[in-house]
């Protein structure tokens, strides 16, 4: 089976440049929940994460929604060997990577479910914790007028000393600058409404920004602790020194963003549009 793309375009015209794989077909039903998860060269974490994924949600109604970002190695093949083996499971291909955040914009485009959950692929992010970010989101969304982004908080981050305190001063000057009243964006694990999400602007690295557009947006940021673990194999494919340098930028990109909207309040209205 042949895995299909083009060039990279702005996510906006996403549909153009990203081709389904045989796999990526419609389903048969609309689940209630799909789990989006990136992927660029993570070919050994694969089967693991996708077993983990159907034991944290058994008897639930869900879909696993891959998206491989490119990749160079094995992972093709093992989604193959995934959906062989039952799981329920479609996917995309980018020809070639694209990053992480068009990654997760195809995925969320094209899966079914009514609400999202958005997972990395390396294993670090527990899906034991998805159930528990999923009914937050549930209960939250009767109290809020706007959207509701429920977001992992990696309190013991299993990460090396770099990684670490890149993240830290990154969350110290977005926060400040931005308002978001977040501890953790960079936390994969994140669960949202399908439509919420389409409803914002798409830009690369949008999703270390989630928060501060949902807030942007009406909407509502709750943050829940969550398990955070060591990566068991591979490495890392969206590289920590890179996110440093575009994060300037995309602050300033989204502060730009911030003060060029206003949300209209809508009132009610008795009169007749006949």
């Amino acid at each position: 089976m042949a895995f299909l793309g083009a060039r990279c375009y702005p996510p906006a015209a996403m549909p153009e440049f990203v081709q389904a794989a045989g796999r990526a077909r419609e389903p048969e039903f609309a689940p209630l929940l799909s789990v989006v998860v990136p992927v660029r060269n993570e070919g050994a974490n694969i089967l693991p994460l996708i077993g983990e994924i159907r034991a944290a949600l058994a008897g639930r109604d869900y879909e696993i929604f891959y998206v491989d970002d490119g990749s160079m190695d094995e992972t093709p093949a093992r989604l193959r060997e995934a959906a062989l083996a039952g799981a329920p499971l479609r996917w995309l291909r980018h020809r070639r990577s694209c990053g992480q955040s068009a990654a997760i914009i195809t995925g969320i485009r094209y899966a079914a479910g009514r609400w999202i959950a958005t997972l990395d692929g390396d294993g670090q992010n527990d899906p034991a914790d998805i159930p528990v970010l999923l009914q937050q989101a549930l209960g939250s969304e009767a109290d809020a007028a706007g959207p509701v982004l429920v977001a992992g908080h990696r309190v013991r981050r299993q990460d090396g000393a770099i990684k670490r305190l890149s993240s830290r001063l990154a969350n110290g000057v977005r926060a400040r600058l931005l308002g978001d009243g977040t501890p953790d964006t960079g936390c994969g694990l994140k669960v949202f409404r399908r439509d919420a999400f389409l409803a914002l602007p798409h830009f690369d690295h949008m999703h270390r920004f989630l928060p501060a557009l949902f807030l942007r947006a009406g909407g509502r940021v709750v943050s829940v602790p969550v398990n955070h673990r060591p990566r068991r194999q591979g490495r890392s494919n969206y590289g920590t020194l890179g996110r440093l340098g575009v994060g300037v930028v995309d602050l300033v990109g989204l502060l730009w963003l911030q003060h060029r909207w206003s949300r209209p309040e809508i009132e009610e209205t008795t009169g007749s549009s006949s």
